[in-house]
């Protein structure tokens, strides 16, 4: 039986919280090389995201959504995938679309303010971010059943959180993708809150994976902060979307998609625009740091002779510079004129819009760009 095919109440974890190999675990036949970039990866995501959340209070990138904590899950599934399959992210995949080859640069771009960060380099196989909830959901499945039509061989992950799970894109693209068998894998970010809604409050059912049964798809629980355990299970459902041959209409369950819910926190605020402190208590987030993901997967290499203390410190510095070098990239970009926010978004801009531009263009002309854009 595939790790897919366990029962979704059935979590798969391979690290404990000690970083070592649970009783009956198989850990991914992944080379030692392998192995530490996974770790180096994980310790680029957090320091990613420590950064940009400072550059974001210094007044130097627009409201930005963090990422620690959920490091593993995006690490796992992203590494999981071949270069010539999609990633189809939400807006918090900072790292996860890194792997993939989105560079970290184009990331603080987009959150920047500037739309040249959205557009994916040649030959990445990576869709634009999504800031609406679910919306991409849709998408990636159309891409998937168009890639099927077409004989590709191509999966097709996309990302989205838990409150994701209530919207109707969710429960149109995993209805779709049942029916016609596409080869898409949903990534479900269960960090507990959607924004302040706790995931208690999203839906009775006992797990969001067990909600792929109403789809005829598959359904899969997973540690999302072990990194071991979301490639595992995020790897043997790509590879299922790639080789499988769809099921025939009305005959049993589709064979390719999968729903994998990975079981994570986010430590952070839901955007650099919110308060957690209002709705949650600091003394739920520091039970889950105990299943940080970083020290998890450090304890697991230190066991193996594969990583020291001198390895990680180069590990360390090379993360510092390539961060370094990403931010001093962005901000030697030029400012985009305000103007620009009207525009990528409607190919013929509408009355309103119009109104709204032509009432920015006084401000700026009667008051300055220094009072109108400084203020």
């Amino acid at each position: 039986m595939s790790l897919r095919q366990r029962d979704p109440d059935d979590r798969v974890q391979i690290l404990d919280t000690d970083g070592q190999v649970r009783e009956g675990a198989t850990v991914p036949d992944l080379s030692e090389d392998e192995l530490v970039g996974m770790y180096r990866e994980l310790r680029l995501g957090r320091h990613f995201d420590q950064r940009a959340v400072s550059l974001q209070r210094q007044g130097r990138m627009g409201t930005y959504p963090p990422l620690s904590g959920q490091e593993a899950a995006q690490v796992g599934s992203a590494r999981a995938l071949d270069a010539e399959d999609w990633l189809f992210p939400s807006y918090r995949e900072h790292v996860a679309a890194y792997i993939h080859g989105w560079p970290l640069s184009d990331v603080l771009l987009y959150w920047m303010g500037t739309e040249e960060g959205n557009v994916a380099p040649e030959g990445v196989n990576a869709f634009t971010i999504a800031v609406p909830i679910a919306t991409q959901i849709p998408h990636a499945v159309g891409a998937a059943w168009a890639s099927s039509l077409q004989g590709e061989q191509k999966a097709f992950l996309t990302y989205f959180g838990d409150g994701a799970t209530s919207e109707g894109d969710f429960h149109e693209g995993l209805n779709f993708a049942g029916v016609f068998d596409v080869p898409a894998v949903f990534f479900c970010n269960n960090n507990q809150w959607a924004i302040s809604v706790h995931r208690e409050r999203q839906t009775r059912s006992e797990t969001l994976a067990g909600k792929a049964q109403a789809y005829g798809i598959q359904g899969v629980q997973v540690d999302g902060m072990d990194p071991l355990a979301v490639y595992a299970v995020t790897r043997d459902a790509v590879e299922t979307a790639k080789t499988e041959e769809p099921a025939p209409a009305g005959e049993g369950p589709a064979n390719r998609p999968t729903l994998i819910e990975a079981v994570q926190y986010r430590y952070g605020a839901h955007t650099t625009a919110d308060d957690p402190s209002v709705y949650r208590a600091e003394e739920e987030v520091e039970r889950w740091r105990e299943k940080d993901p970083i020290p998890r997967m450090e304890a697991f290499l230190r066991d193996r002779g594969v990583l020291d203390d001198e390895r990680i410190d180069a590990i360390e510095q090379e993360i510092q510079d390539e961060v370094a070098e990403a931010i001093d990239a962005a901000e030697s970009h030029e400012r985009p004129d305000p103007e620009e926010m009207f525009a990528n978004v409607y190919a013929d801009m509408p009355r309103r819009l119009d109104g709204q531009l032509e009432y920015l263009e006084r401000l700026r002309a009667r008051h300055g760009d220094e009072e109108v854009l400084e203020s």
